[in-house]
């Protein structure tokens, strides 16, 4: 999962990807303000993005329309310690407002958790497979499957999201912390690899491909 901070200062966001990457594989970018965020949601997909409150109203809304627009999956929290504001938060499109413990990267992590809990998961079983994703193993029918770096975390990926298609250019700015400078070619190599490895030992595919919209895991 890739997310984005918004008006956070980099220690705090140190400490928040340190909290989140106990629930979930994740990238963390973090922009100085709204206007630099807009550079990062230009070229990149996130699945959630996190803003502290800089109190201008027209610059957010404007900023939560883009967002929403390009992708309407992605979730959009905002930290503010003005209760007042929170009704007109919800009426822009944001989708929770934290204003207790701003301060505490653990309990906003806890609340992220909250709000992607649909994305999270230390395990996928589906009948004899069994994907742990906390300790990068893969069984089936108790035999191990061999599958490291990011061909894992492809496959756990999309094995979150089962029934959903993803595009190259969604898994890669998901996976890999610089996704301007990863090809195609990067991603169709990995799904390759899985689909080899999991075919001899499942019998079967696991990776499908919807042609022209990208793959989708489907078992």
């Amino acid at each position: 999962m890739r997310i984005l901070t918004v008006g956070f200062t980099d220690e705090y966001v140190k400490e928040l990807e340190k909290e989140l990457e106990n629930y979930f594989i994740c990238i963390v970018d973090n922009a100085k303000d709204l206007y630099d965020a807009t550079n990062f949601t230009d070229f990149r997909h996130y699945e959630l993005v996190i803003i502290v409150d800089e109190g201008v109203k027209f610059s957010l809304e404007r900023y939560v329309n883009e967002v929403k627009k390009k992708k309407s999956e992605t979730k959009i929290i905002i930290l503010s310690v003005n209760k007042n504001r929170q009704e007109g938060f919800f009426a822009l499109g944001i989708d929770d407002v934290i204003s207790h413990h701003c301060e505490f990267p653990d309990l906003i992590a806890a609340r992220v958790l909250s709000n992607m809990r649909h994305l999270f998961g230390t395990q996928v079983n589906i009948d004899k497979l069994v994907i742990d994703i906390a300790n990068k193993k893969i069984e089936y029918d108790e035999k191990i499957v061999s599958l490291n770096g990011k061909t894992f975390d492809i496959l756990a990926y999309l094995a979150l999201r089962k029934q959903r298609v993803f595009s190259k250019d969604e898994i890669i700015n998901a996976l890999w912390e610089e996704p301007e400078y990863v090809s195609d070619n990067t991603v169709e190599v990995a799904i390759n690899q899985i689909r080899k490895r999991l075919k001899s030992i499942l019998g079967f595919q696991v990776i499908h491909t919807v042609r022209r919209r990208g793959y989708k895991f489907s078992y």
